[in-house]
């Protein structure tokens, strides 16, 4: 199958979570600077949340630009992937009123655990079905930053039931690290 509706209807999809997103962002009630600070937590999730798929779509972007084509345990596996992604919304909206609770944070970081989950094993299946080129499945391969992810997102949620704010900082912590370059040289696309 060609990869181009796939990426198209990713793209549409990473866009939708966005709006979501945004319009969950009421503005104050009052025109005072002060009103702002009790949107903090608010803008604050919200920014985390749009960094996180802003990763996730530049991630996807460069991970489709390995493939030819694309096939149905493909698909299935993008969908997955989509899936907790438009969950994101809901937890962001559920921290921002609730960002020192154990329950918010926790669900916040079931999602993004989820997401990091899916999306290792969207690769992996990606990279089953480009074997026959060694070098994209070579890059493919790599999942380190992957795997210590899941792990610290899992910490992160069982450290949620006694400091909501550390297990948040984990979250915003690897966030900044998915936006450090990795090592790993990404080919050219091949047409």
């Amino acid at each position: 199958m060609n990869k181009s509706r796939l990426e198209a209807f990713s793209d549409g999809v990473f866009a939708i979570v966005l709006t979501i997103m945004v319009l969950e962002l009421h503005a104050p009630a009052s025109a005072e600077p002060s009103a702002l600070l009790a949107l903090a937590p608010a803008l604050l999730s919200y920014a985390l949340s749009f960094l996180y798929v802003g990763i996730y779509w530049t991630n996807h972007h460069h991970l489709f630009q390995l493939a030819d084509r694309v096939n149905l345990r493909v698909l299935w596996a993008n969908l997955h992937l989509l899936f907790w992604l438009s969950l994101l919304p809901f937890t962001t909206a559920w921290i921002a009123g609730h960002h020192r609770d154990m329950a918010p944070v926790a669900a916040y970081g079931l999602i993004l655990l989820m997401c990091s989950v899916s999306f290792l094993v969207l690769k992996r299946t990606l990279r089953a079905s480009e074997s026959n080129h060694p070098e994209a499945a070579r890059i493919l391969g790599q999942g380190r930053k992957n795997n210590t992810s899941i792990l610290l997102y899992a910490l992160a949620i069982l450290l949620s039931q006694w400091a909501p704010l550390m297990a948040s900082a984990i979250y915003a912590a690897l966030a900044i690290v998915w936006l450090l370059p990795t090592r790993a040289a990404t080919p050219a696309p091949r047409r």
